[in-house]
């Protein structure tokens, strides 16, 4: 049985990686792409065109849906569309397998809520990589016996949202560990707004964007006398994928949306 996906964020370029690797996956085929523009048009790469052997485009989610019948929404767009691109897919009973970050806690909760009253499988990724993952819950197993933990996030500089998602579900997956409490001194004080960064239950989480940079993180756990970094750093696009292709595997399978790959990864 093939497994058909849409694209939402096709001509991006995880979106370009994701397109590939998946025309090469035996059983799954791109059966539609969802853009803001190029409606009638077929994709070839990240280019448009009126060559009908590439993957048709949309611009409408309604159309989309009832013409080329996913199963899977892959989506990779922007903060400003995920989340009612994942409430359309849900409505369709479409699997959203997301990798979009920018979605607050709140919106995760509410999509959550309304993809398992619909008994709709899903995933909300942060990340996709599986050693990003690895690095995420070897961390806040350490956070048990080191408490004191500051995260450190670098990215290209054509990423919108800080801190990342992966910053964010990292301190989220700490807080389950670590005892809560406030780092630092206790009058401690910024004299330039921001110098210590943002705050997530005492956790201090820093953004660094740079061209050249993709997508890199260290978590820094330190107690008397010692530091723990736990690092790791994504080099190419690539590495998304294995992560991409078990995510979309996995939801059929499920009637509930989970949010992180940690909860597929034994």
């Amino acid at each position: 049985m093939t497994i058909r996906i849409a694209i939402a964020g096709a001509r991006g370029r995880m979106g370009t990686a994701a397109v590939k690797a998946l025309m090469n996956v035996e059983d799954m085929e791109v059966v539609a792409a969802l853009d803001y523009k190029g409606e009638g048009l077929f994709l070839h790469g990240e280019s448009l065109t009126d060559d009908t052997s590439g993957i048709p485009v949309y611009t409408s989610f309604d159309r989309l849906a009832k013409e080329t019948e996913p199963e899977i929404l892959l989506e990779l767009t922007t903060p400003d569309t995920v989340y009612e691109n994942m409430h359309k897919a849900i409505t369709y009973g479409i699997r959203p397998v997301v990798g979009t970050s920018g979605l607050s806690l709140e919106q995760i909760e509410e999509i959550t809520t309304f993809a398992n009253e619909n008994k709709v499988g899903g995933i909300i990724a942060p990340n996709f990589s599986i050693g990003a993952v690895l690095m995420m819950k070897f961390s806040a197993m350490a956070s048990r016996y080191l408490g004191d933990i500051e995260i450190i996030e670098s990215h290209h500089d054509q990423k919108i949202d800080a801190p990342s998602g992966t910053a964010t579900k990292t301190a989220e997956m700490i807080k389950e560990y670590r005892q809560s409490h406030v780092q630092g001194h206790p009058e401690e004080k910024e004299h330039l707004p921001g110098a210590r960064g943002a705050s997530i239950d005492g956790i201090r989480l820093h953004s660094v964007r740079l061209p050249g940079l993709l997508a890199h993180q260290e978590v820094l756990l330190g107690s008397t006398g010692e530091l723990l970094t736990i690092r790791h750093d994504s080099f190419d696009r690539s590495c998304f994928m294995p992560g991409i292709i078990m995510a979309i595997r996995n939801v059929l399978d499920r009637k509930d949306l989970v949010y992180g790959l940690e909860h597929i990864i034994e």
